[in-house]
C-alpha cells in the first residue's frame, strides 16, 4: 500500500508519490555487525546507500495486509460468500450480515478465489480451485449442509466456471478436456457430474461463455481475440451449433466484453467500444442487429455491469479519470437513479441480490485494501460487511489526488498525487513516479528530484 487508482482506458496516467524513497532488494549482508539489503546481480544499482534490514522489515508490514472480494450473494438469504486471505492463500468464506464474522468454508494449499451458490435454494456451492500455482483450475460441489467436497471435473485438463442456466440446474463452462490445449464450451448439472458433456468444439483460447437465454436454448459466447478485437456469439444448447451475433468489420476492429439476456430475450446488453473511443454500455435488439447506446452521455468508459434478476434495474461502473462511479438505472435504463455518496476508489464484483434491491461490491482505495459493501437503492441504505486486516494502521494515509497538467507537446494529463504529512517530512524530497499504460498497468518508474511535473 498505498493503493494507486488506475487511469482512464486507453490513456496514460501517472502516479507521483512524495515519499522518502525506498529501494528494496532480495540478499542479505553483514557490515558492522548491522544486517544490510543487497541487490541481486541480476540489478544494476549506482549510488545506493546501504539498506538495514531492520528498514526493509519494518517497510514490508505496509504491503502485508488482507482484502475481500465479493463471489455470490446466497439465493435464500441475506448472505455473502466472499474469498479472503486467513492464511497464505485466499479461501471461501460466508458473512451473514454487515460487519459479521467471516465463516471460512475451504481449507486448501491453493487458492480458491470464486464461487457460485446454486441459484436454486443456495445448498451448495460450485467453486474452482488451482493446483500447485499452474492455473490449472478444476471444478468442485461444496455441500453447506455437511461440508462434503466433490471434484466434478476430471482433474487434469483447465477448467474456467462459467454462469449458471437461467432455471438455475445447469452451468456453462470452459475446459480444455478434448485436446489439452483448445478450451471448449462443456455443460453439466453440478448436483450429478455424470451429466457432464462437451456442447461445442473451439479452437484456441479466448472463448468465454457470458449468459443463458430466459428460456435456456441459447448461451451468449465471447471470442476474445485482443484488447482491441473480440466478436460475440449464439450457441444453440440442443445441437452445440454456434452462429456469429456481432459481424467482423475488415475496417475496423471492435472489442466487445460483458453481455446479458434481457429478460424479454429479445435483445443482449453489452459493453463496446464501437464507434466511440469509450466502452459504451449498449442493448442490441436480435431483430435488428443494431446497438442502442445508453451511455453516450458520459465521456468514460463502462468498466462493469450488472442487471437485476427481474431485469427492473441496471448498475453499471464508470472509470472517470481513474476513479470508479458507480450508476443505477432503471425505467428504461435512460437516466440515473439518485444514490448516496460512495466512498472514492476503485469498485469491482458488482452483483445484485435476488431480492433486485440489493447491490454488492468491492471498494478499494488508499485506506481500504479491498472490502465488500452493499447498496439497497431502494432506501439508499449502505452498509459494510468487512472489514480487512492491514499491519499498520491506514486511518492517516492520504487519500489520492487528482492533479491534471500539460505535457511538453500541449497535450492534458491527469494523474493521482499522494502527499506525505508535512509533519513528518519537511523540505524537498525525491518522487516517485509510475506512468500507467492502456491496462491500467504499471509500465515505468521513475525517480524525479523535482517538482517541475507538478502544477504550481
Amino acid at each position: 500500500m498505498p493503493f494507486i487508482p488506475r487511469p482512464k482506458w486507453m490513456s496514460t496516467g501517472v502516479i507521483l508519490l512524495f515519499f522518502p524513497v525506498i529501494v528494496l532488494f532480495t540478499g542479505t549482508q553483514s557490515r558492522a555487525q548491522q544486517p544490510v539489503i543487497t541487490p541481486p546481480e541480476s540489478i544494476v544499482a549506482e549510488n545506493i546507500s546501504n539498506i538495514p534490514a531492520s528498514l526493509a522489515e519494518t517497510a514490508g508490514r505496509y504491503g502485508a495486509y488482507r482484502s475481500a472480494t465479493l463471489s455470490d450473494w446466497n439465493p435464500a438469504k441475506r448472505e455473502m460468500l466472499i474469498a479472503t486471505r486467513f492464511g497464505d492463500t485466499p479461501q471461501l468464506h460466508l458473512v451473514s450480515m454487515p460487519g459479521g464474522e467471516r465463516h471460512q468454508l475451504t481449507f486448501y494449499a491453493d487458492a480458491v478465489s470464486n464461487g457460485r451458490f446454486h441459484p436454486n435454494g443456495g445448498d451448495y456451492v460450485v467453486f474452482s480451485k488451482d493446483i500447485g500455482s499452474s492455473e490449472w483450475y478444476q471444478l468442485y460441489r461444496y455441500e453447506l449442509k455437511t461440508g462434503d467436497v466433490t471434484l466434478l471435473t476430471d482433474g487434469k485438463s483447465r477448467n474456467l466456471p462459467g454462469p449458471w442456466s437461467s432455471k438455475g440446474d445447469e452451468i456453462a463452462y470452459m475446459s480444455t478436456r478434448r485436446t489439452g490445449k483448445d478450451t471448449d464450451l462443456w455443460i453439466m448439472n453440478p448436483a450429478d457430474a455424470k451429466t457432464d458433456h462437451l456442447l461445442t468444439k473451439l479452437e484456441g483460447g479466448g472463448w468465454e461463455p457470458l449468459d443463458w437465454s430466459p428460456d435456456d436454448k441459447q448461451i451468449l459466447l465471447l471470442e476474445d481475440l485482443s484488447i482491441n478485437e473480440s466478436y460475440l456469439w449464439l450457441v444453440d444448447t440442443t445441437t452445440g451449433e454456434k452462429t456469429p451475433f456481432t459481424s467482423r468489420d475488415t475496417k475496423e476492429k471492435i472489442s466487445y466484453s460483458d453481455g446479458q439476456f434481457s429478460k424479454d430475450g429479445r435483445g443482449i446488453y453489452s459493453k463496446t467500444d464501437k464507434g466511440s473511443e469509450f466502452h459504451r454500455l449498449a442493448y442490441i435488439d436480435f431483430a435488428t442487429k443494431q446497438p442502442k447506446y445508453l451511455t453516450s452521455s458520459i465521456p468514460w468508459d463502462v468498466d462493469m455491469f450488472d442487471l437485476s434478476h427481474d431485469g427492473k434495474h441496471l448498475a453499471f461502473v464508470t472509470n472517470e479519470a481513474g476513479i470508479s462511479v458507480v450508476h443505477v438505472r432503471s425505467a428504461g435504463f435512460e437516466k440515473d437513479d439518485s444514490l448516496p455518496k460512495l466512498p472514492a476508489g476503485v469498485v469491482s464484483a458488482v452483483h445484485w441480490h435476488r431480492n433486485n434491491r440489493e447491490l454488492g461490491f468491492v471498494v478499494m482505495n488508499a485506506r481500504e485494501s479491498g472490502d465488500v459493501y452493499s447498496l439497497d437503492v431502494m432506501t439508499g441504505k449502505f452498509e459494510r460487511w468487512t472489514k480487512s486486516e492491514t499491519a499498520v494502521r491506514t486511518d492517516a494515509f492520504p487519500q489520492a489526488e487528482l492533479v491534471k497538467w500539460k505535457t511538453f507537446d500541449g497535450k492534458n494529463i491527469s494523474g493521482f498525487l499522494y502527499r506525505p504529512p508535512a509533519a513528518k517530512f519537511t523540505g524537498k524530497r525525491p518522487i516517485l513516479v509510475v506512468i500507467h499504460g492502456g491496462t491500467g498497468r504499471p509500465i515505468a518508474a521513475g525517480i524525479s528530484r523535482t517538482r517541475k511535473l507538478l502544477p504550481e
